[in-house]
């Protein structure tokens, strides 16, 4: 009897990524193979975005054309952030679109499971789900890299971010069971990157820290007296991210780290990264002006973003910067917005992306006044963007004429420490060297954002 087939496509962020990696993993165990093309497979499975309007327009973009594809008896299941935050509104178009079931966080994906009728998942409300993919197997990665989630959830209360209330608080992941996940992935030596990732990567076991501060102690005196003996104790030990960086340098060539809020920066967490030999910082920057970082409920401002850029270059003046920021957010001035744009002249980060303000349901932001016209918003995200456009290609022209150490990723097609994989620039090289292996080569040329480079 031939084996059932499934296709799975994947939207949004690597953190989504992981978790298709290991939905993967559950349908092999299960006895699946992979399909060829998605009018090939028994199962049809969709990990969707639920981030901001365009992800989810496109969420549903994607189910209707694979409902479309799918053979008349495969089974269409969705699953992932919009499955959890709109599983209301997905069962009203599944009959039209033809999903077979809508599984949210908790929900199983296996064939077992969707033999039964449509289930439908309620929000999490910040609880774990019982069918948690943390730690569930995961196959081995087609590409010499890999992205390895640390945690689950965020505990921030950023205003515009829907993030906590469909994914939860920060469940943040045993070391030994990270490591562990890491050596299965490196064993074989084709893995030759690991890239560290989480809704919040520098709170990394935070979330535990303060579950054994609060446990049992109703006191109020006694908890801030154990809140305080905690940060002075923490203040003299490193931050755990930093142990786990250093565990997972062990394991494998390079690591990169992604999505770093830059309050939790700390000195000894940017010395441990530029003691790597991935000096790539991706900072959670999301606007400059003070004021409206306030209305954000973020922290920083140009001053302390400068301020902190300016000490990374010092220590290790090769650092490659990225950073994402939010256009047209509620009470954005035109001084806000000239502030940003001098940020970026100033900062002169390697690579930025620049997000339309989203309204979501929920949030802080949705009930603020003063909203800025969609109009005005696209041309100071065009103005934004052209700036940094600009930068980014002075930037990379720069490095014309400079060795650099790439990894080869596929025929053609390599990356520096600089480019963070599927998100930056590459670096065209002669297809002769091999995937998945190390060269040292000479930057020869540009084109934009990419570089041309020979072996030396």
């Amino acid at each position: 009897m031939a084996k059932k087939t499934y296709w799975l496509e994947t939207l949004g962020c690597p953190k989504n990524q992981v978790d298709s990696d290991k939905l993967e993993g559950v349908l092999i165990e299960d006895g699946m193979s992979f399909a060829t093309s998605p009018e090939k497979a028994d199962l049809v499975l969709v990990n969707t975005c639920a981030f901001i309007e365009d992800s989810r327009t496109e969420s549903l973009e994607v189910i209707a054309e694979l409902g479309e594809r799918k053979k008349s008896n495969a089974r269409l299941v969705v699953t992932g952030c919009m499955a959890e935050r709109y599983g209301d509104e997905l069962k009203d178009s599944a009959e039209h679109i033809g999903i077979d079931k809508v599984a949210g966080f908790g929900v199983p994906v296996t064939p077992v499971s969707i033999k039964s009728p449509i289930r439908f998942s309620a929000p999490t409300q910040s609880k774990a789900p019982s069918f948690d993919l943390l730690n569930l197997p995961r196959p081995q990665p087609k590409a010499p890299w890999a992205y390895l989630k640390v945690a689950e959830g965020c505990d921030k209360k950023c205003g515009y971010c829907a993030i906590p209330s469909f994914r939860g608080q920060q469940r943040s992941r045993a070391m030994g069971d990270i490591l562990k996940e890491c050596e299965a992935i490196t064993a074989s030596g084709q893995v030759k990157e690991i890239i560290l990732v989480a809704q919040d990567l520098a709170s990394y076991m935070k979330d535990v820290a303060h579950k054994k501060d609060t446990l049992h102690i109703k006191d109020r005196a006694t908890r801030e007296k154990n809140e305080l003996n905690s940060r002075n104790s923490k203040a003299k030990s490193p931050q755990p991210i930093i142990e786990l960086l250093e565990e997972v340098t062990k394991l494998t060539e390079w690591v990169r780290l992604l999505y770093l809020y830059p309050s939790d920066l700390t000195p000894q967490l940017i010395e441990t990264i530029c003691k790597t030999k991935v000096p790539y910082f991706d900072l959670s920057l999301q606007h400059a002006s003070r004021e409206l970082l306030k209305k954000m409920r973020r922290f920083g401002g140009t001053e302390i973003f400068l301020n902190k850029i300016s000490a990374i270059r010092e220590l290790a003046p090769e650092a490659v910067f990225r950073s994402n920021f939010i256009v047209g957010y509620p009470g954005e001035t035109e001084k806000d917005h000239e502030e940003l744009i001098g940020f970026i002249e100033e900062a002169r980060l390697d690579w930025a992306a620049f997000f339309l303000y989203s309204e979501e349901e929920g949030t802080y932001s949705a009930c603020l006044p003063d909203k800025v016209p969609a109009k005005l918003a696209a041309e100071r995200r065009a103005e934004l963007q052209s700036t940094q456009l600009e930068i980014t290609e002075d930037l990379r022209a720069q490095l014309v004429g400079t060795q650099t150490k790439v990894l080869v990723e596929a025929e053609g097609e390599a990356r520096s420490f600089r480019e963070a994989p599927e998100i930056d620039g590459i670096i065209h090289v002669p297809e002769s060297l091999r995937a998945g292996k190390f060269y040292e080569v000479k930057i020869t040329g540009v084109s934009g954002c990419d570089l041309h480079a020979e072996p030396i």
